[in-house]
């Protein structure tokens, strides 16, 4: 791997990280190839080749797009950055949720009655306030690589966009738009009944006490239920495709009770949703489907802005979480957020309790909308699609209870790596083939760093898994031992070079960019259909661990897809898997059963072998013995 040379820019604090590295030309289209072979049919495969080759070519054409992302890198913080963020993010026409806004799920809340749900809200947002204050004051200590390179220091960039950002629907691209620190907002928004309240956090140029929030949030709620100011639930409306929503928003800002009601919206702190009880019950499965699409119109669906980055859900039945939009920041902010908070809010004891400082407020304001019969087809349109996407979600979340990252790493394996050797276990358990995955690897060990990814589904991930899986062959126990050895390195070498800028997801991405940037006519390699087929992320996955009790999850990519994210804890695994019942080829019940099956076969496949390996000598012809395998 070439060393990364250090470059002076700076960076938050005094810590100057260096530049996301462009990758050698030739090594990222061997990679490509390597990647792809064993998953297209031969004939396509030598197709590709030809053009990989021609593309590769010296004098030719990915010689001079190479040349150009170079320049683009001395010329750039992060040369990828903007391309990378369009092309994942807001040149995406789909609705965020599902599709695009990850979501955290709170342990179940007890709550007596709703003066106990409020100040369980009121707690969440002073938790709020105190780690806005970490961000405003710089002082979040700079992280350090964990698992992988650990050590590293990582860029921090990612978490001071958290309460300032918001993603503007536009036509064909939105905008992502980060507030500048200065003109920094005092105000939340408060959704409740599917109506929306301006709450200042500051009065007198003071903060308002936990028990000041808590006697605004009634107010709030008492607002929210007299029927004749009711007004329809415009928040619906940000649920839809970015297109629609666009096009309805363009309807809205016509009028200037709209545009002053979007402005406060659009610069807002964060939003909190006080949610109806969903009348389901609590178990992990419905809190995960509540919280990504709040069960629609008919329950919490509308009580939601989903183009702000951070919306705080307290259900008055303790269903409770965050809804994140993806563009400005990765999941692990999401994680370090809520960690923070659920510790604030079960950590420190209630201010309630002390008699502090209660002064008579001004109520919040109710924001105001204007409607037309245009506006009215707008929301009834919307709603119908969101009903549909929850209609079409299947969610299943699965505690793996017989063992957790311990047993991993006692068999010294990477508790990652094996646990996506696992996922494509299980994937060819059910469709006897692999495709092309993504897991998202961190590259915050650079400026501005986001994400590359990490191609999962590797020639040695497919060799173990039809060595347990294949009829008519049999295979000895060392045989799948050093498969699953294979796979499991492969797996973590491709992670080491994600991590170091090496991968080829966003090295592809950037020349295919350059070209458009200098109006060349589309490179041919990037017209074929091994590259689209390639970039199909059948399976979706991600690592979210957490140390609060607390889980992580989002939808499948594509419509025949899967979206796996796991939370590896010391003695269990956690795993959310979503796919859309619309499609027939997909079952988040069936992928769950042979995930299970999977790991157990592994498990025990580690405990025969290494059982083996202490038994003495003459013993050892019975361990070569082939064992049948598993189905």
């Amino acid at each position: 791997m070439p060393i990364l040379e250090k470059e002076t820019a700076r960076d938050q604090g005094s810590q100057v990280l260096p530049k996301v590295p462009v990758p050698p030309l030739k090594q990222t289209l061997d990679t490509y190839l390597k990647c792809v072979q064993h998953l297209v049919k031969e004939e396509q495969f030598k197709k590709t080749k030809a053009i990989v080759e021609k593309f590769g070519a010296p004098g030719g054409v990915g010689e001079v797009l190479q040349k150009k992302l170079v320049e683009r890198r001395d010329k750039t913080t992060n040369w990828v950055y903007d391309y990378w963020l369009e092309d994942m993010y807001l040149n995406n026409r789909l609705a965020l949720p599902v599709n695009s806004s990850p979501v955290m799920v709170f342990p179940k809340q007890t709550f007596r009655d709703q003066k106990d749900a409020l100040r369980f809200a009121s707690r969440l947002i002073r938790g709020v306030l105190e780690y806005k204050a970490l961000i405003d004051t710089r002082a979040l200590p700079v992280e350090f690589a964990r698992g992988q390179l650990a050590g590293t220091p990582l860029c921090m960039e990612q978490y001071y966009r958290i309460f300032t950002s918001y993603r503007y629907p536009d036509l064909k691209t939105d905008s992502l738009k980060v507030h500048a620190a200065s003109s920094a907002p005092e105000h939340m928004i408060v959704a409740c009944k599917n109506q929306f309240f301006v709450l200042d956090v500051v009065a007198n140029s003071k903060q308002l006490s936990e028990t000041e929030i808590s006697s605004q949030l009634e107010k709030i709620v008492k607002m929210s239920e007299n029927a004749e100011e009711r007004l329809p639930p415009f928040g619906i409306l940000t649920s839809d495709g970015r297109t629609e929503w666009a096009q309805a928003r363009d309807a809205l800002t016509k009028d200037k009770t709209n545009r002053d009601s979007l402005a406060l919206i659009e610069s807002c702190i964060c939003v909190v949703c006080l949610d109806e009880p969903s009348g389901l019950e609590a178990n992990d499965t419905n809190r995960a489907l509540l919280m990504l699409h709040g069960g629609g119109r008919e329950k919490n669906g509308a009580n939601r802005w989903y183009d702000k980055s951070m919306q705080f859900v307290a259900g008055m039945d303790g269903i409770c979480g965050v809804v994140c939009e993806h563009s400005a920041f990765e999941g692990i902010v999401l994680v370090q957020c809520s960690e923070f908070i659920m510790k604030y809010i079960t950590g420190s004891p209630s201010e309630m309790v002390k008699s502090s400082s209660f002064r008579e407020l001004p109520p919040p304001r109710r924001l105001l909308w204007k409607c037309n019969p245009s506006i009215q087809g707008l929301l009834s349109a919307s709603g119908d699609r969101l009903q549909r996407l929850v209609n079409n979600l299947d969610m299943d979340v699965f505690k793996f209870k017989i063992y957790g990252k311990e047993f991993i790493k006692k068999q010294k394996m990477s508790p990652d790596a094996f646990i996506q050797v696992a996922l494509q276990l299980a994937f060819y358990k059910c469709g006897r083939r692999l495709v092309p995955t993504y897991e998202s690897a961190s590259i915050r060990r650079f400026q501005q760093g986001r994400v590359d990814n990490i191609r999962s589904a590797t020639a040695e991930a497919l060799a173990f898994v039809k060595s347990m899986t294949d009829e008519r062959v049999t295979y000895t126990d060392s045989e799948k031992m050093k498969r699953l050895r294979d796979a499991i390195n492969a797996q973590t070498n491709y992670t080491i070079a994600a991590i170091t800028g090496m991968a080829i997801d966003n090295h592809l991405l950037g020349l295919l960019r350059i070209a458009k940037d200098l109006n060349m006519e589309k490179p041919e390699i990037f017209c074929d259909e091994t590259y689209l087929a390639s970039n199909q992320f059948i399976l979706s996955t991600s690592q979210v661990p957490t140390t609060v009790e607390m889980f992580c999850c989002y939808g499948p990519v594509v419509p025949n897809g899967y979206g796996a994210c796991y939370n590896p804890q010391s003695d269990h695994i956690m795993f959310c898997m979503s796919s859309f019942w619309e499609n027939t080829q997909t079952s988040s019940v069936v992928f769950v059963k042979a995930l299970n099956e999977g790991l157990l076969e592994i498990r025990d496949l580690c405990n025969r072998s290494s059982a083996a390996a202490t038994k003495p000598a003459e013993s050892s012809q019975a361990a070569g013995q082939p064992r049948k395998s598993g189905k």
